[in-house]
């Protein structure tokens, strides 16, 4: 239990600002590959929805 309660108060953890420079990272890398993610997901569901109609 007091190694619960040391973890909970601890203050080394993940600051707000490396927390907004990942997302800004993520953001900006999902605008770049938009076109391919899209034809991805698109070609994905496209197998389940065909795969799907032969069980």
């Amino acid at each position: 239990m007091e190694h619960i309660k040391t973890f909970l108060q601890e203050e080394d953890g993940v600051g707000v600002v490396e927390i907004i420079l990942i997302l800004v990272v993520l953001i900006s890398l999902v605008l770049i590959f938009k076109e391919q993610l899209t034809s991805i997901v698109n070609t994905i569901f496209s197998k389940i929805t065909s795969q799907s109609n032969s069980i």
